[in-house]
């Protein structure tokens, strides 16, 4: 079935070695987004490589910087309340939610992690508001320069990772709105 969906003559086309490799195109929106970043201030040299990251992406995808309001709170704890608030504005397409829970003690930082996931995911369904979350908990973080090194670049993957997941989201959530508007589905 790949064959048939293949233009015929690519397959006999010399290399081009000299060409640039296509720049990547996503699709566009039909509507103007608006994207709130709700970021934790608990090791802020971490996970703004998140946002940075972020930003970036998702700008790459259409949506453009002056459509992000970036908010910070104090820890992760903090993240759903303020999502919540936020998604009850309608102002918002969406939320995204970055911050690094760690703890010294392995039963409160599962348990604080679990309980934002769980928050931001009820905030989600309740509100119909896309919540992404960014919000990662090591099962092993030292204080040491190698692991804030480790952790920097790991969110930035992950910032360019979310801004992804956002961004093919609300382009698939503006199709099934419309779809649904339109009587199809």
């Amino acid at each position: 079935m790949n064959q048939m969906l293949q233009d015929p003559e690519a397959r006999h086309a010399p290399e081009a070695p000299d060409r640039p490799p296509p720049s990547t195109q996503h699709r566009r929106f039909a509507k103007p987004q608006r994207v709130a970043f709700v970021q934790s201030s608990w090791h802020r040299e971490v996970v703004e490589e998140c946002r940075i990251a972020f930003l970036a992406e998702i700008e790459a995808r259409g949506i453009a910087p002056a459509h992000i309001d970036l908010f910070e709170v104090p820890g992760s704890f903090e993240i759903p309340l303020h999502a919540q608030i936020l998604a009850k504005t309608r102002r918002y397409t969406a939320i995204v939610a970055a911050g690094l829970v760690v703890d010294g003690g392995i039963y409160r930082h599962e348990f604080v992690a679990d309980t934002v996931i769980k928050a931001l995911m009820d905030v989600q369904l309740r509100t119909e508001v896309p919540i992404f979350s960014a919000v990662l908990t090591p099962q092993q973080f030292h204080e040491s320069a190698a692991h804030f090194e480790f952790f920097r670049k790991h969110f930035a993957v992950k910032g360019i990772e979310v801004a992804e997941a956002c961004a093919n989201t609300l382009l698939s959530l503006e199709r099934l709105r419309g779809q649904v508007a339109a009587g199809i589905v």
